[in-house]
Order: C-alpha cells, then structure tokens, then sequence
C-alpha cells in the first residue's frame, strides 16, 4: 500500500516525534490543531508539521490516520474521526495507537465499522524517534496492517503481531505494567522511607545492594510527575487488562493512586522543556511527603 500523507492527532511528545521522523523521511504529515494548547502549537512547528483547519480536512487528505493520544481520549476520538470519515467520505487506514486495553481496543475498532477503512490494533513502546538508540517499536495486529507497516523503518520499527484486534494493545499492556508499575512501586517505597525518616539508610542499602535499581530511581523518579495525569488512565487500562486474564487487579489500582498524587505536585506543572534538571531524588520526595502530608490534612483538618 503507498502511504504518502500521514494524519496524526496529536503533536505531544510521542506524536511530534513520530511527525518529525515522517517529515524527514519524505512523508507529508499533518496534524489538527482545533482546541490545543500553545505546547501542541510549538511542538507540531518544531516537527515540520502541516495543519489542517479542522478534523474533516485532516482526515480527507489523509492516507494513514495515527491516533496518539491520552488512553482517556481514545475512544472520544475514535467517535470524532468516524464521523468525520462519514461527513467526508473519506477513507483512510485508522491505527489506533494509545496505551489502551485489548477490551477497549475492540469498541473503538466497532467506532469504525461501515466507513470503510482498514482499522489497525497498535501500541507504541520505546521513546520517540531519535532519543534512544534503539527504534520506536510500533506493534501492530488486525486483519490488514500494511498502512502502518509502511512506515516501517530504521528508527521506527513496525512489528506485526496477527490478525486478531486487541493483540497490539495487549502488548503495550503487558510491557507498561512492568516499566511503568514498576516507577510507581519505587516512588512509594521511597516516599513511604522518607516519611518514616529512613531515605539515608534506605538509599544507603540501595545503593549498596541494588545498585542498577537504585540508579533508575534517581533517573525516572523525580521526573515522573511530569506524566503523571495522563498516566492514571493507562493504569486503569492495565489493571482491565490484568483482570480480563484472570488476574489481580490490585497492583494497577494502586499505581493509579500513585500518579493521582504525583499528579498533585507542583513539579507536575512543568514540561519536558522547563523542568529542573538539577532537582535530585531527594528534593522530588521531599516535595512528594509534603504533597501527601498536605493531602492528609485537607482530608482530616480537625487530626483526627
């Protein structure tokens, strides 16, 4: 299948760099832009990105439509895209490329019945194009999965799965309950010691039992909240996912809680583009005890 225009909603971080990596290739990339904020402006003008005046343009002039945003969002979209394709006519490959669950996966496939557009299952692993040494990982699984195939590449790796809907999003799944779970068990555990005014000894042992893990908790910890509300709803994902497999749901539940209140933060206002790269590990859990104590009081004013 030629694949020369290529939608993408949205321009965050993956999507911008996903587009960037597009345009450098010789693809035209478009975007919409109805509704976001300056960041989204900013980061779609740094990729080379081309804007469409409204979801119905976008998806007329489109041959491949990426749908890369918040799982939140996902299933709103899906309903705005399909209509759009209904209103147009228009027909292009649909990936829905969000960390959603396999369930959530096949209502959002149904959103696209009858327009006749090939719907691709995927999931997006790795950082985006060009700030890793290894490739972005696009796995994918549906019945034809050659729009989003062509685009594979050095830096953007397309990996096909079958043929079965859901089998991409389980995979993303899968993955992010192990990387993304495991972030949040280490800032509670860590926030859990400094509250309990043990982070000297614990790091101390930390660093020297677990050294490997102790320094991916100085790396990842402090930047978390950065993600954080948009992560809750991934965790959400994760823990239908677990559970549809006979599994505890538990584990992702309380994730989810853990990025709630790094979501809280006042570092949770910063981006990718103004965080404070001096903020160390014990300056983040100094803010986080503070953020969870000021929660305590808000919900027991009177201590008791």
């Amino acid at each position: 299948m030629t694949i020369r225009t290529v939608a993408i909603q949205s321009p965050g971080d993956m999507g911008s760099g996903v587009g960037r990596e597009l345009v450098a290739r010789g693809f035209r990339v478009v975007t919409c832009l109805a509704g976001r904020g300056e960041r989204s402006h900013r980061l779609a003008e740094t990729a080379g990105l081309e804007i469409a005046e409204s979801l119905d343009a976008l998806v007329e002039g489109a041959d491949l439509l990426l749908s890369i945003l918040p799982p939140a969002a996902a299933e709103r979209f899906a309903d705005e895209a399909a209509a759009a394709m209904r209103r147009t006519g228009a027909r292009p490959a649909v990936a829905d490329c969000n960390a959603i669950s396999p369930a959530t996966a096949g209502r959002i496939a149904a959103r696209f019945a009858g327009t006749g557009a090939a719907f691709i299952d995927a999931g997006i692993i790795g950082s985006p194009p060009g700030r890793s040494d290894l490739p972005t990982r696009f796995y994918c699984s549906g019945p034809d999965t050659s729009a989003l195939e062509a685009l594979d590449g050095p830096a953007l790796s397309v990996r096909r799965l079958g043929d079965d809907i859901g089998r991409a999003s389980a995979m993303k799944m899968v993955y992010a309950a192990v990387t993304k779970g495991t972030f949040t068990l280490h800032a509670a555990a860590l926030t859990a010691a400094r509250v309990h005014g043990l982070s000297g000894p614990f790091h101390a042992e930390l660093e020297e039992s677990q050294p490997a893990a102790f320094a991916a908790m100085n790396r990842m910890v402090p930047r978390l909240p950065l993600d954080a509300a948009r992560w809750i709803g991934e965790m959400h994902e994760i823990r239908d996912t677990l559970a549809s497999a006979g599994l505890p749901a538990g584990f992702h539940e309380g994730a989810a809680e853990v990025f709630e209140l790094l979501a809280r933060t006042p570092i949770a206002a910063e981006t990718r583009e103004t965080v404070d790269p001096s903020r160390t590990l014990a300056d983040a859990l100094e803010v986080y005890a503070e953020t969870l104590d000021a929660i305590r009081t808000a919900d027991d004013p009177g201590g008791d």
